[in-house]
């Protein structure tokens, strides 16, 4: 593939660095010589001087013979423009990284149907969405989250004494749009039945719709009584997306942010959160905060050193579990030592979305829920698949014990029932036995 990424900060950069390594054709461009410059010695790609608004400049980046345009400048209309430019010029595919809500919400206006984009990347929301998502799951042995953060996916043990345990999967009534998908029992894995019994010791994998994920997640797994009580430091568009992401009873969420200002427009914005305008960064604020009774602790401004800093003091002092935003890969190998519990990237997170988005694969495994048991696949349904399209899904020859876990048709997802159906154009998530391949590229001809 031919590939003009238009800016050469750190999304561009590792954007570059994980597209080039599979054999593309890269092309990075930027107004900065000396960002430029710092990337000629660690990166084998061309370089091009120029502003990624500019015909001319795109023209010679060969925009107009390109597969893909990504434009991850830190401006949002730069962006927006440059990767409309392209598009219009005759770029394949283009993505935009936008930050503001406005432009990635669509807020009165589809802007990337407006300005032919094809995708839209916010390398905040995803990276806030991935931190939730580890707050949100004491006890989950593994994660995944698919959909744009839709569809959630846990795998947890059954505690004892727990509302499901004794119960078929018929009886227990699970909210929602939610499934068990796998159970492990004795170490040993396998799909249930509708008629499956739920023991104590189970390892259950649970999929379903986020929004009323907590309340099946609380039939298996008995969680602590109280609210989880989550410290923030940052009032970054970062930082206003993870409270966003956490709104929900069962957090206290507390966010710092030293500027009045600032802190003054994001209480306007989070009425169920508490913002303070003092200094976490002191020993003594944290300290009168009550560091040492808070359940997570996540440093998320845009200065690296920081939220290491803080992120280990509040450790130090008795914060249950310690998180880091780390926009550069610089100090990653120190976490560790300094008893930070995780670490998050924007740059990273933004990237595997990209990859993600230009996938031109029709059928792609996800993830796997057990080895060799049941796997996760994606399926873009094409207009070929005549003997599916429109058809409820009841009557669709699919594996046996497969999973029909959602259809995405364009920004919408739906949780289908056995009377749903399926368009062309749609992207399919189900859970199947391993090996089902062949079965499901037959049943949705896929060549």
């Amino acid at each position: 593939m031919n590939i003009v990424i238009c800016g050469a900060g750190e999304v561009g950069r590792h954007a570059a660095e994980v597209l080039g390594a599979n054999g593309n054709n890269i092309t990075v461009l930027d107004q900065d010589p000396d960002r430029l410059d710092k990337l000629r010695d660690v990166l084998d790609v061309r370089f091009l001087r120029g502003n990624g608004t500019h015909g001319d400049v795109l023209l010679e980046a060969g925009c107009n013979m390109s597969d893909l345009f990504i434009a991850t400048t830190n401006q949002d209309e730069i962006n927006l423009l440059a990767a409309s430019i392209a598009k219009g010029m005759g770029a394949g595919k283009t993505v935009a990284r936008v930050h503001h809500r406005a432009f990635f919400e669509r807020r009165g206006l589809e802007y990337d149907r407006y300005l032919g984009i094809d995708h839209l990347v916010c390398p905040e929301y995803s990276t806030a969405l991935a931190i939730a998502q580890n707050l949100r799951s004491p006890g989950a042995m593994a994660v995944e989250r698919f959909a744009r953060g839709r569809i959630e996916m846990q795998t947890l043990p059954v505690s004892d004494k727990a509302l499901a345990v004794g119960k078929s999967l018929t009886d227990l009534a699970l909210p929602g749009a939610t499934r068990v998908a796998a159970i492990e029992r004795d170490q040993k894995p396998f799909i249930p039945s509708s008629q499956t019994w739920i023991q104590e010791g189970d390892v259950v994998t649970l999929v379903g719709q986020t929004e009323t994920f907590a309340k099946a997640r609380r039939m298996f797994h008995n969680e602590k009584s109280g609210r989880y009580r989550v410290m923030i430091i940052g009032g970054s568009p970062l930082g206003v997306w993870l409270c966003r992401a956490l709104e929900n009873p069962d957090f206290a969420v507390r966010l710092f942010e030293p500027n009045k200002q600032r802190a003054k427009e994001i209480s306007e914005k989070l009425d169920w959160a508490t913002i303070l305008t003092n200094d976490p960064a002191e020993a003594d604020t944290l300290k009168e905060e009550r560091v040492d009774q808070a359940d997570a602790f996540v440093a998320v401004t845009d200065d690296d050193e920081h939220n290491i800093l803080a992120a280990a003091r509040a450790k130090s002092m008795g914060a249950k579990v310690a998180m880091a935003v780390l926009h550069r890969p610089t100090y990653l190998h120190l976490l560790k030592d300094v008893g930070i519990d995780a670490a998050f990237s924007p740059r990273i997170n933004a990237v595997a979305e990209i990859r993600h988005l230009v996938n031109e694969s029709p059928l792609r495994v996800l993830a796997s829920l057990a080895v060799g048991i049941a796997d996760v696949y994606e399926v873009r349904i094409p207009t070929e698949a005549k003997g599916v399209i429109g058809r409820p899904l009841s009557v669709v020859g699919l594996p046996e014990k497969t999973i029909v876990v959602a259809i995405q048709r364009k920004d919408q997802v739906h949780f289908p029932a056995a009377a749903d159906s399926i368009a062309a154009g749609d992207t399919v998530v189900l859970i199947a036995p391993t090996n089902s391949r062949k079965q499901l590229m037959k049943t949705f001809s896929i060549k």
